[in-house]
């Protein structure tokens, strides 16, 4: 097989999903080193404090790194912080060429490309879009001042994550949950409703296939408290947050304050909590750069009123429910020309059923 710059490109950023639930704050980041048409040499950042990528990479390639062409998913860094540049270890280890997926915005350490040019380095970008997903939230994290959001549901070809009578297991195939944990793996923490967790208490924890588990955040949006202090989610892997409102019942939040539950407070807003103060109480308070809302429909729908979802991963089955519960149930747009157009989607196959991924466009940050 020749390694053409796509395949080489987007096998670094498969090994840059495997630091998905440990790198944070610092970004995915994978590095694949090609010489003579062969891969000699692979890493990615596993956690902070640990090797870059472009480290890791030239560590397995040993002596083979001279004069190879380096794969990294983000420019190299080229400051000194919890490690050393990567740009100074690649001009040690004489490497021919870098290509890179995604230029780095950090002021702190961009300027990669042109000490490595000036060290007589080619250099040129290559961007793919499973490079450029890995550093989506972690970019975005360095002007906003919330999380990034990817809205995720499972549902029927007509839009339906549950029947009329709220029969919900399952929609989609072992293969599609699968891809989900993977999902849900790289976020920061997993959003639901307290609707969800009434019909279907949920664990909420990721469990990736064949490697460790992150304690991701749960948070559950229970206005009045009604999260039972025995559900699922306060007993599986990682913390548990209630965002409740001002006036909750404070017996309530006792109860669930002695199973183990951390409880924040925000305001009420049209129909239900303030999104927004409640997304910059994560980001500021819990150091969530990127949260992943699954549910209920109410929930997901009004993120969507709010323009609040950079990101949609859409697990679709090949069913038709006729009726049913919608998966976004929001007030909606009154014009087709109005609603969420995705842009760089993709489409992949989980055994029977087929996830749809795509971000949400826009001028500027919301």
């Amino acid at each position: 097989m020749t390694l053409t710059d796509d395949i080489c490109m987007d096998r670094a950023a498969a090994l840059g999903e495997l630091g998905a639930g440990f790198t944070a704050p610092n970004p995915m980041v994978g590095c694949v080193l090609v010489k003579g048409g062969q891969i000699v040499g692979e890493g990615y950042h596993p956690r902070p404090g640990a090797d870059h990528a472009e480290i890791a990479a030239l560590k397995a390639a040993g002596a083979e790194a001279r004069g190879a062409v380096a794969y990294v998913t983000l420019e190299p860094c080229n400051h000194y912080g919890a490690t050393p540049p990567c740009t100074k270890a690649l001009i040690e280890a004489g490497v021919a060429e870098v290509v890179y997926a995604v230029a780095d915005p950090n002021p702190l350490a961009s300027g990669g490309r042109e000490t490595l040019q000036a060290a007589g380095i080619a250099v040129r970008a290559h961007p793919t879009l499973a490079a450029s997903r890995l550093t989506d939230a972690w970019r975005f994290s360095l002007t906003a001042d919330r999380p990034w959001v990817a809205a995720k549901f499972a549902a029927t070809l007509d839009g339906r994550v549950a029947t009329r009578g709220g029969d919900s297991q399952w929609i989609t195939g072992p293969a599609a949950r699968a891809r989900s944990h993977d999902l849900r793996q790289r976020s920061g923490a997993i959003v639901v409703g307290v609707g969800t967790v009434l019909a279907d208490n949920p664990a909420l924890n990721p469990r990736p296939e064949g490697r460790a588990a992150a304690e991701t955040l749960k948070v559950i949006f229970d206005s009045q408290a009604r999260t039972p202090p025995h559900a699922a989610c306060l007993s599986s892997p990682g913390p548990v947050l209630l965002i409740t409102a001002e006036d909750a019942p404070g017996a309530a939040k006792s109860a669930l304050k002695e199973s183990g539950a951390h409880i924040i407070s925000v305001q009420r807003e049209n129909e239900g909590l303030c999104l927004r103060s409640a997304l910059h109480c994560l980001r500021a308070d819990f150091g969530c750069l990127s949260i992943m809302v699954e549910g209920g429909g109410r929930l997901l729908g009004s993120f969507a009123d709010a323009g609040l979802i950079d990101e949609v991963w859409a697990f679709l089955a090949p069913k038709i429910l006729g009726g049913g519960q919608c998966a976004v149930d929001g007030h909606g747009p009154s014009r087709i020309g109005e609603a969420m157009a995705l842009t760089d989607v993709s489409i992949e196959m989980a055994g029977p059923d087929f996830l749809i991924r795509g971000r949400v466009p826009r001028g500027s940050e919301s």
